[in-house]
Parts: C-alpha cells; sequence; structure tokens
C-alpha cells in the first residue's frame, strides 16, 4: 500500500513543483533543495548571529524535496541510519545553497534563507536557528500538511508522535562564511 502511495505521490510531484513555483538549486541528483523567494510575513525573529528578520524581508524558502528523499531512505530500516543520511544530504547540499545566493540576481536583497520542518533535529549543528512559529493554528496547520511524510517513515503513525513543526532559519552571511568557502 506505502509503495502505491509513495508512486503516486512521485508522479503528481511535478504538478506540485510547479504550482508552487520551486526552483531546482542544482541539477545534480545529489541535491535535496527545493526553493524560491519569499518575503516573511511572520513576527521578528533575530538571529543567534544578530541578523534581524522582519515582515516582508526577502529570504529563500527551501523545501526538502521529500518524495526523492523517502524513494531514497525506504529501503533502510533504520531510522537512526535514515537520520544520519538525511542530515548528511542536507550538509551537501547547503554549499550549492550559498553558490545558488550568490549568483541570483536579487542577492542583495536576499536576508536568508527560511524553512519549516518537522525534522529540526541537528539543524542547529548545520548551521540554522531553529524556532517554534507563533501561531497555534499555523502550528497545527503544518502538523496536520506534515502527516503524509510521517506516513512513510514511520512504522505506527500515532497522533502523540507527530512532531510540531520548527522554523529554520540561517542568515545569509551566516550561510556564505559557513558553507561558501567549503567548496573551494
Amino acid at each position: 500500500m506505502r509503495s502505491c502511495l509513495l508512486t503516486i505521490w512521485y508522479l503528481l510531484d511535478p504538478l506540485y513543483f510547479f504550482f508552487t513555483r520551486l526552483t531546482l538549486i542544482d541539477k545534480r541528483q545529489s541535491n535535496v533543495f527545493r526553493v524560491r523567494l519569499t518575503r516573511y510575513k511572520g513576527k521578528e525573529v533575530v538571529l543567534s548571529d544578530g541578523t534581524r528578520i522582519k515582515k516582508n524581508d526577502v529570504l529563500v524558502k527551501i523545501h526538502l524535496h521529500n518524495v526523492k528523499l523517502l524513494k531514497e531512505l525506504q529501503p533502510i530500516e533504520s531510522a537512526v541510519r535514515r537520520g544520519i543520511m538525511l542530515y548528511q544530504k542536507v550538509y551537501q547540499s547547503m554549499p550549492h545553497l550559498a553558490d545558488y545566493i550568490n549568483q541570483h540576481k536579487r542577492k542583495d536583497e536576499i536576508k536568508g534563507v527560511v524553512g519549516i520542518t518537522m525534522l529540526h533535529k541537528g539543524a542547529a549543528r548545520l548551521g540554522f536557528d531553529v524556532i517554534t512559529p507563533s501561531s497555534g493554528c499555523y502550528r497545527l496547520f503544518k502538523k496536520a500538511a506534515h502527516i503524509p511524510i510521517l506516513y512513510f517513515t514511520a512504522k505506527q503513525l500515532t497522533l502523540k508522535n507527530i512532531p510540531y513543526s520548527c522554523y529554520l532559519f540561517i542568515s545569509k552571511e551566516k550561510l556564505m562564511c559557513t558553507y561558501q568557502t567549503e567548496k573551494s
């Protein structure tokens, strides 16, 4: 049943990609990010490096290519091993994200990167600030929206084991300092 649903998701993913106006930052198969520019609409946030993210600041919103990751990680039985593999894939994609921003025509406007995910363990080690959204309705909405992903990754899905989603922020400067130099 899960493999059938995953195949359907895989077939519908190009429509999602189109309607959400996502862009691939790198055509290589190893990259796990799809991105788009967005204007931040939440409350002001001060990141650990002192960067202030205010309403209407331009950010690069990152999306994990979930269906691709699920297909790659599905054969791995151990949840710990899947987590390690996911961490490594995100880590390897970060320099490409830095290059994407550095080469973007609006790079001077971009203040940083934002994502929202329930997979926030280890995000701080990647340089992200993990921040809980202030709106309870938004947290609940995102929790519900992430149920399909959990269905494919969790052995048993119960309402109690669905984690809340958090924002992941990293300033453009921190991203460049941490990841752009690694590519050289």
